[in-house]
């Protein structure tokens, strides 16, 4: 088998990449070893609603169980910020068609897509990676390509086996753990999250609505805990009285937050998503992350192609890093002081943040919250709340 472009994963990245190259005339594989793409899902499912108009998706009613119009925060003692706007700014997905339906756009531009093929290893050739071998319905096949993306998560055997460096520490990671289920009490039409120390240690809880009484209900803490994602998430429900007696689907995974690879193209094979690390530090959301990393990537893949220089594979390394790495590596900053919170702090800082504050947390305008904390009286109180936002400055 012979392709220009061989992709190794169907989640989020890989099809935008199959998509937006086949669009441009070059025969494209994309493969996935899961014999359903987009199950099982590994997500909470939000998204803003900005990313259908940005990377040019349909806003599909098949992958869109719910619209959201804000989001409501919770502190370790219970107080509680709002930010409620007039028009949706968010959705909830079907991941499991969601994504299938990015794999459907890529093979509607001319993408062929093949699943229950899992990529094992690159094939070289006098020193250069020339494809990719892999076994598909259980039998090894061979494929050639011009172009590699790896694309295939946290893993990422194909970075590895190409020799991208994608280590990153154990601290760097979140795990996380959800149950869609049954559950009431809480308004659909916003996101919900809890913080605290002893509630979801550096992460939070979150329900995510799907229905009046049905929700995605998960947690995020860091993956070198003692203690784990489900004991943590399971002690919530039960300090909140919410029985976990209709549970529809049980989902874990672990997310990369900080240690961005800083080599995402070497020789013809490029990394995209959650195996070059490309999710946001603070929230741990990497759909967006990887809409963007996925055109970029697919822009110099194609520039490489039609110039027939691989070299210019190195400006998605270039762009990326100016683009948006710098961004993360910020967000990263503030990720780590937050770390270093109290649930005293926790609780000060969102009674003193209105929800004007709290827009621009979501927007990622970080500097300008911390300018409003540190005229509150309450923060101006404690030199540690201070040194430690000035940090961030």
């Amino acid at each position: 088998m012979k392709y220009d472009v061989v992709v190794v994963g169907a989640g989020i990245a890989g099809p935008i990449v199959a998509r937006n190259v086949a669009r441009e005339g070059y025969s494209v594989l994309l493969i996935d070893k899961k014999p359903a793409i987009g199950a099982p899902k590994q997500c909470a499912e939000g998204i803003t609603i900005n990313v259908f108009k940005n990377y040019d998706i349909p806003y599909d009613k098949r992958f869109i169980n719910r619209e959201i119009y804000g989001a409501k925060l919770y502190s370790p003692s219970g107080y509680e910020l709002e930010m409620r706007y007039k028009d949706v700014s968010g959705v909830i997905l079907e991941r499991k068609v969601f994504d299938k339906m990015l794999a459907f756009y890529a093979a509607r531009a001319g993408a062929d897509v093949l699943v229950r093929t899992e990529a094992l290893d690159v094939i070289r050739e006098n020193g250069r990676i020339k494809g990719i071998k892999a076994k598909h319905e259980g039998k090894p096949i061979e494929i050639y390509a011009e172009v590699i993306v790896a694309a295939d998560g946290v893993e990422s055997t194909i970075a590895r086996k190409a020799g991208i460096n994608t280590y990153t520490p154990p601290h760097e990671f979140d795990s996380a753990y959800e149950y869609e289920m049954l559950i009431e009490g809480f308004d659909p039409d916003l996101i919900h999250l809890w913080f605290g120390n002893e509630i979801a240690p550096r992460g939070y809880v979150w329900v995510f609505p799907k229905d009046e009484d049905r929700a995605n209900v998960g947690i995020g803490i860091n993956s070198d805990n003692p203690k784990t994602a489900k004991y943590y998430l399971d002690k919530w429900l039960k300090e909140n009285n919410i029985p976990a007696k209709k549970l529809l689907e049980i989902n874990v995974g672990l997310v990369p937050v900080g240690g961005f690879v800083k080599e995402l193209a070497k020789d013809n094979v490029v990394v995209v998503g959650d195996a070059a690390r490309q999710v946001n530090p603070m929230h741990g959301g990497g759909m967006a992350e990887a809409m963007k990393a996925g055109t970029i990537a697919s822009k110099w893949i194609v520039k490489a192609l039609e110039e027939e220089n691989l070299e210019l594979l190195k400006n998605y390394t270039k762009e990326w890093w100016e683009k948006d790495g710098k961004r993360l590596e910020r967000v990263l900053k503030v990720r780590k002081a937050v770390e270093k919170l109290t649930d005293e702090d926790l609780d000060v800082f969102i009674q003193v943040l209105s929800g004007a504050d709290a827009e621009k947390i979501a927007g990622g305008d970080y500097t300008e919250v911390i300018k409003a904390l540190l005229k509150n009286p309450k923060v101006l109180m404690s030199k540690r709340r201070i040194a430690l936002l000035k940090e961030l400055l």
